[in-house]
């Protein structure tokens, strides 16, 4: 049975797209939904997040919930008055920014007992490698090749370099996360190793994981925590190695080379 769920995580703060960046010109549209910190809302000829969704229905994924904060209204008018023909969208409010465990207990009547893919907003991952997690009968996981990152995407190769590295083993099953590895790690992972967008595809006993994580040394209720959990109790999380690109939406600097990217790609909801 295809999963069809996709949970996007809308609720940051958006600190560092709120920052000013010399020598980056902005819209005023642009300027006014980065001082916001609304990443998603950016427009590159529409807003980031429609690309985000279309892509996401290219995948399979069709039943989109978007985990936002009590104050993203534009967000709800954007997507109730937008036409859609392909996804229905539904929202789930995280009252406060506490981390990517929270906001997918935020989503939790949305995900029931159904795997639901769980994302970031502020990435445009690209159809074909989510598509591979539609027909999972596990949890998943895509693990990006970093060099395929650095060649197809807009993150520069010291961006690349801090991302969490993952390892399976024979059988395909997640083992290891290391967030923010330290250049040894790094260079001890080889040459091409395997990198964590949170691209997740999650069951659910990884929901009822989450309920139980501790707050992280940053403060927040981390997936990762909840996801290690899970699999020390028994959860499969199959890793899915994928050579692509992912598109950042991050800070002001990344808004040309993003609209760049997607200028001629179809964006459909």
């Amino acid at each position: 049975m295809a999963n069809t769920k996709a949970v996007i995580m809308a609720r940051g703060l958006g600190s560092r797209m709120r920052k000013q960046a010399d020598g980056v010109a902005l819209t005023e549209q642009q300027q006014a939904a980065a001082d916001s910190g609304v990443k998603a809302m950016i427009s590159v000829g529409r807003p980031f997040l429609d690309h985000v969704i279309s892509a996401l229905a290219d995948a399979g994924f069709t039943d989109i919930c978007l985990v936002i904060g009590p104050e993203h209204q534009v967000i709800r008018d954007h997507y109730d008055s937008v036409e859609k023909t392909r996804v229905t969208i539904s929202y789930a409010v995280q009252e406060e920014p506490l981390g990517t465990a929270n906001a997918y207990l935020a989503a939790a009547d949305f995900a029931g007992d159904d795997r639901v893919l769980l994302v970031n907003s502020d990435n445009y991952y690209p159809a074909e490698a989510v598509a591979l997690l539609n027909g999972l009968t596990t949890s998943g996981l895509l693990g990006f090749d970093s060099r395929a990152m650095i060649e197809q995407s807009n993150i520069p190769a010291d961006r690349v370099a801090a991302f969490a590295l993952v390892t399976a083993d024979d059988q395909g099953h997640l083992t290891s996360l290391i967030e923010k590895p330290s250049p040894d790690q790094v260079a001890a992972a080889g040459e091409s190793p395997l990198v964590s967008m949170n691209c997740w595809l999650l069951g659910p006993a990884v929901l009822e994981a989450a309920r139980h994580v501790p707050l992280s040394a940053r403060g927040e209720y981390e997936i990762v925590d909840a996801v290690r959990a899970a699999i020390e109790s028994g959860e499969t999380v199959t890793l899915v190695p994928v050579r692509a690109g992912v598109l950042d939406m991050s800070n002001r600097g990344d808004i040309a080379s993003v609209g760049e990217a997607l200028a001629d790609r179809p964006c459909t909801l």
